[in-house]
């Protein structure tokens, strides 16, 4: 008996057999031909060059006109997009977004009158008490210590701009 009448006399006396070859013949046929799918392209993330912001050029990343978000403390600028529901312009933080944040957060308050206008020097934070510094310490480790890589720094305010 050769293999070919083997076979035919196996699918006939069990219907089980009929499932397997079905089953043979499909992984056969899927291990031979290629998939008829193109793999997703790999995107490089988008690049920000280390520079320096003055006031006027933070406020730009205010989440209103770019999709980025950037806020200052202690002098550093951190990216702070993805966080856009606390740092954004409908969130809790949104009126430290595009601005130097250091006073408001070393004093815990989000009033727009305890933040330094945009068109006056840095604030010096000269005049903090050792409490409210030790809140912006803390403030400005929670954004350059962060685990999760949420919050990159940037650069630096540019403080030579009067």
């Amino acid at each position: 008996m050769s293999f070919a009448e083997t076979l035919i006399t196996q699918l006939e006396t069990n219907p089980l057999n009929w499932f397997l070859f079905a089953f043979l013949i499909y992984v056969v046929y899927s291990y031979l031909t290629p998939p008829n799918h193109d793999p997703p392209k790999a995107r490089h993330p988008e690049t920000t060059v280390f520079r320096h912001y003055t006031p006027r050029q933070l406020r730009a990343y205010d989440g209103r006109s770019q999709n980025k978000i950037y806020l200052a403390v202690c002098g550093n600028v951190y990216d702070v997009t993805r966080g856009r529901n606390f740092y954004g312009p409908d969130g809790p933080y949104g009126n430290f977004a595009g601005r130097d944040a250091s006073r408001g957060l070393s004093k815990n308050s989000f009033d727009l009158d305890v933040l330094t206008p945009i068109d006056q020097p840095i604030d010096t934070l000269e005049d903090l008490t050792s409490e409210e510094l030790d809140v912006l310490r803390d403030w400005h480790d929670h954004f350059r210590n962060n685990k999760d890589r949420m919050y990159d720094n940037l650069s630096c305010l540019d403080v030579t701009e009067r």
